[in-house]
C-alpha cells in the first residue's frame, strides 16, 4: 500500500494528503484517500501533475461520472466542467454556502476539483461539516428533523430567469431549459460511515415537504445559521496543480470572491452518487 500521510486541516472538517503522487497512487493508497473523504468530508492535495486525460482517469477510478448541466465544458474532454471567472467578470460560480447536485433525484457523491489558474491572494473555498451541525443539535430538534424531508431544485439558479441569468456569468452557462425537483430526507445517514448528517442548503433547499415556504423559512435558517458556524469550517486555499475531493452528503462549500480584476480556472469532474436514505 501506498504511504500515505494525512494531516487535518482543522478540528471538524477536512484532511490533507501529503507525500502523494495521484498518477502513480495504488489501490491501496486511493481506499486510503477514499475513507479520508469519507470520514472527513473534503481530502486536499497539493502540487499534482495531471492532463485533462489524468484527471479523468483518476475520477474513473474513483468512481462513475455525472457530466454537469450547467456549466461550460472544457473542449474536447465533456467530463471536464470548467469553473471559472476572468479578469473582467464579477461574479463567481459558487459564491454562496451550497452542496452540488442536492436537487437532483440521485445527487452526485462528491467532485474532484482541480486548480488550473489561481489569483495571486484570494479565491479560497471554505468547507462545512454537515454531521458536526446535525451533532450541535438538541435531540429534541434531531428527532424533529428526523422525520422531515425537503424540496430542492436549481431552477431559480440556473433558469433563463435565474440568478445567474442576471450576472455576468449568464452567458458562459448552459442548461436554462432544465427544471429540476428532488426530495431528500433533512437528517440523513452517510452510506459509508453510517454518521447522521443535516442535509438541507441555502442555495437549493426550497422548503419541508408538506410544508409552505414561508412555514419552512424560520427553521431553514436556523439550521443554515448552525452549519455555518467558523468552528465547523476549514479553509481550502489553491494554487495550480491543487485537487480537492469533497463529499457533497457531508460537506457544504462557498468559494470566495476576493480576487477582482484577476482570472481563476477549475477544472470539476463530479462523481457519481448513489439514493439518499
Amino acid at each position: 500500500m501506498s504511504d500515505v500521510q494525512l494531516r487535518p486541516l482543522a478540528d471538524h472538517v477536512g484532511v490533507e494528503a501529503l507525500g502523494v503522487d495521484l498518477n502513480t497512487i495504488d489501490d491501496g493508497g486511493l481506499d486510503v484517500l477514499r475513507r479520508a473523504v469519507a470520514d472527513h468530508g473534503i481530502l486536499f492535495v497539493r502540487n499534482q501533475q495531471l492532463s485533462p486525460e489524468q484527471h479523468i482517469a483518476l475520477a474513473q477510478r474513483w468512481g462513475g461520472i455525472d457530466v454537469n448541466n450547467y456549466f461550460p465544458a472544457n473542449g474536447g474532454y465533456p467530463e471536464i466542467a470548467e469553473v471559472r471567472k476572468s479578469e473582467t467578470q464579477t461574479t463567481n460560480i459558487g459564491g454562496g454556502w451550497h452542496t452540488d447536485h442536492s436537487y437532483d433525484q440521485v445527487p452526485a457523491m462528491g467532485s474532484i476539483l482541480l486548480a488550473r489558474e489561481t489569483p495571486p491572494a484570494g479565491g479560497d473555498t471554505l468547507f462545512a461539516s454537515m454531521g458536526a451541525a446535525f451533532e450541535s443539535l438538541s435531540d429534541g430538534l434531531k428527532q424533529t428533523l428526523r422525520g422531515l424531508r425537503a424540496v430542492h431544485s436549481a431552477d431559480h439558479i440556473y433558469s433563463a430567469d435565474g440568478i445567474y441569468a442576471k450576472t455576468d456569468q449568464g452567458a458562459d452557462l448552459k442548461g436554462h431549459e432544465i427544471r429540476t425537483r428532488a426530495v431528500h430526507p433533512v437528517a440523513l445517514r452517510h452510506p459509508q460511515t453510517g454518521r447522521e448528517l443535516l442535509y438541507v442548503n441555502p442555495a437549493f433547499t426550497l422548503h419541508f415537504e408538506g410544508w409552505t415556504r414561508q412555514e419552512s423559512l424560520p427553521l431553514l435558517q436556523y439550521l443554515f445559521s448552525v452549519a455555518m458556524r467558523p468552528e465547523f469550517q476549514c479553509r481550502v486555499q489553491w494554487s495550480p496543480g491543487s485537487l480537492a475531493v469533497w463529499d457533497n452528503r457531508s460537506t457544504w462549500h462557498c468559494a470566495m470572491n476576493d480576487y477582482q480584476g484577476h482570472r481563476r480556472l477549475m477544472h470539476r469532474i463530479t462523481i457519481s452518487g448513489e439514493a439518499l436514505e
